[in-house]
């Protein structure tokens, strides 16, 4: 009988080890317990602001606010042995849209010195999108949020891991509030001009499995946009309604 070395069959031990470890995490986890999970403030990290941007058109500046980013890495100074990289950019600015990783917002009126957060809850905000054109049509200056306000999968922090859902507020972050329901994956989102109307969808996790897939529902939304209150309004272009 032939007989394989050791090394080999540590080797193999080792595969299966990796195999297991790269098992996908679930996107929610659930239990019995109907309140809302929130994570926890690091009190350990730094916090830090980008320099102020004035988006066209409006009378604020935006600072975002959100947290020193430490790179272990293995880059080498003269004289020196191994040092950590140290990112101090926090979001991304196009015109129109910041991205990035970011946990509030503080809004500066351009006559004034005073700074209004946008909200004081625990949350991680992915793009922050200024409706320009809904503003130069009808004098309506309106920000949507996409972004985890929930640690759904319970690890202990907000990121990209759990479940990202969609916000509104005004353009000086009043009436900041959510447009999806808890639990519903945001997928994406657009604007119609022509109906004034913000369409999106979101997956549900129908099976509880803890992840999103072919076997889940879809659900298909529309806000008024020049409504007061925003309203979020369901409807369903799979099925037959009619002429």
């Amino acid at each position: 009988m032939r007989k394989f070395p050791i090394y080999i069959l540590a080797v193999a031990i080792a595969c299966l080890a990796s195999c297991e470890e790269k098992k996908e995490t679930p996107k929610v986890i659930y239990d019995t317990k109907p309140e809302k999970v929130t994570a926890k403030a690091d009190s350990s990290q730094i916090k830090i602001a980008d320099l102020p941007i004035h988006m066209e058109g409006t009378k604020y500046l935006i600072h975002a606010i959100g947290d020193v980013r430490i790179y272990d890495g293995n880059t080498k100074t003269y004289g020196t042995s191994k040092t950590n990289s140290v990112s101090y950019a926090i979001s991304n600015y196009n015109r129109f849209e910041l991205t990035g990783y970011f946990e509030n917002l503080k809004f500066q009126h351009i006559d004034s010195t005073a700074l209004k957060p946008l909200t004081d809850k625990k949350i991680q905000m992915q793009t922050v999108t200024f409706l320009n054109t809904i503003s130069d049509k009808a004098k309506k200056q309106i920000l949507v949020y996409s972004l985890v306000d929930m640690d759904t999968n319970k690890d202990g922090k907000l990121d990209a891991n759990d479940i990202k859902c969609l916000y509104i507020s005004e353009f000086n972050g009043k009436h900041f509030h959510k447009l999806s329901e808890d639990y519903q994956e945001l997928i994406d989102w657009n604007i119609v001009e022509a109906q004034n109307r913000l369409y999106y969808r979101t997956i549900e996790d129908i099976n509880k499995n803890g992840a999103f897939d072919k076997d889940d529902l879809v659900h298909y939304y529309y806000v008024e946009l020049l409504s007061p209150d925003w309203k979020t309004e369901k409807y369903d272009p799979i099925g037959n309604n009619g002429a």
